[in-house]
């Protein structure tokens, strides 16, 4: 039997303005997926039938298409039948819903200062309202519904890798994150090390505004007493760990380091264990999640040693 061209999944993905569509999207383009936003239904089959991209030799990479009350000619029960008829013809089709609660979705767009496209002359709240009745049919019928109220971006990318990935791509992703425990621990940890036993460059004045990234601030750190022994140990049992969770099926691992301000020594700890990963021969991704955030209003200790 020859195999239909085109895409061997699609993934039609939907949700509430302000739910994380276009974040939804992104993820999956950089795991490898086609996407196109906003595509009417009615144009899907000319999609399908499109040659591929001049210079691709993979006519058949999953496709995402956005669609929302925003697309042309959207109807609910329409796109609902449409993926049906879709998998009738043999095609692995799904739906992913992304919703919102309303005083999230209210909250997103007053900060971005942005209208909701179903409350151009009125309350946003009524626009809101409108907009999940027109949605609902969707919704119901979802294969994946993700719910992202208090969640960051990089929280739904995470879980979108899971949900998505490629489980047949070679070793794990893995990404090393310096983080700050008083603007909360990250919910993708897998891994999680607390630096605030080491020495503190909080209380040296010339230190105090510099990075974990500087060298002076490196040095700094590095001569705590404990310091040697800590990095030792620390990325001996991350990389006896780290063969375990490849080999249980684990395709994304973060490994989080933190300290009170997120900015001294979980940063300068996370590019050196990185370093020591890639040493090991794992290829890790560095991120620092709150290095360029401003100060928060979390006190330091009056005890050096004990705070940020």
């Amino acid at each position: 039997m020859t195999r239909k061209p085109g895409p061997r999944r699609i993934l039609f993905v939907t949700g509430m303005s302000g739910s994380g569509k276009k974040t939804a999207l992104k993820a999956l383009e950089d795991m490898g997926w086609e996407t196109v936003d906003n595509l009417p239904v009615s144009l899907l089959d000319r999609l399908l039938a499109a040659s591929p991209p001049e210079g691709s030799h993979d006519d058949g990479r999953p496709l995402a298409l956005g669609i929302d009350s925003r697309t042309r000619d959207f109807d609910s029960r329409q796109i609902v039948g449409r993926a049906q008829s879709l998998r009738d013809g043999g095609r692995d089709t799904s739906i992913l819903f992304l919703d919102a609660s309303g005083a999230e979705i209210t909250r997103r767009y007053s900060e971005t200062r942005s209208r909701h496209p179903m409350a151009q002359d009125r309350q946003i709240e009524d626009g809101i309202t409108l907009e999940r009745e027109l949605l609902a049919p969707l919704r119901a019928a979802a294969d994946d519904l993700i719910d992202t109220t208090g969640r960051a971006s990089n929280d739904l990318q995470a879980m979108l890798r899971d949900r998505f990935g490629d489980s047949t791509s070679s070793g794990a992703t893995l990404t090393v994150m310096s983080f700050a425990f008083s603007r909360g621990v990250p919910r993708e940890a897998d891994l999680m090390f607390d630096m605030r036993f080491l020495r503190n460059p909080h209380w040296d004045p010339e230190l105090r505004p510099r990075s974990g990234l500087d060298p002076e601030v490196a040095e700094y750190i590095a001569a705590d007493p404990a310091y040697d022994e800590a990095r030792s140990r620390i990325g001996a049992l991350i990389s006896l760990l780290l063969p375990r969770y490849e080999a249980e099926g684990k395709n994304y691992i973060t490994i989080a380091i933190g300290c009170t301000g997120g900015k001294h020594r979980s940063v300068h700890f996370a590019e050196t264990l990185a370093s020591l990963l890639r040493e090991a021969g794992f290829s890790p991704t560095v991120r620092h999640r709150d290095l360029t955030q401003p100060k928060s209003n979390a006190r330091e200790s009056t005890v050096p040693g004990e705070g940020s």
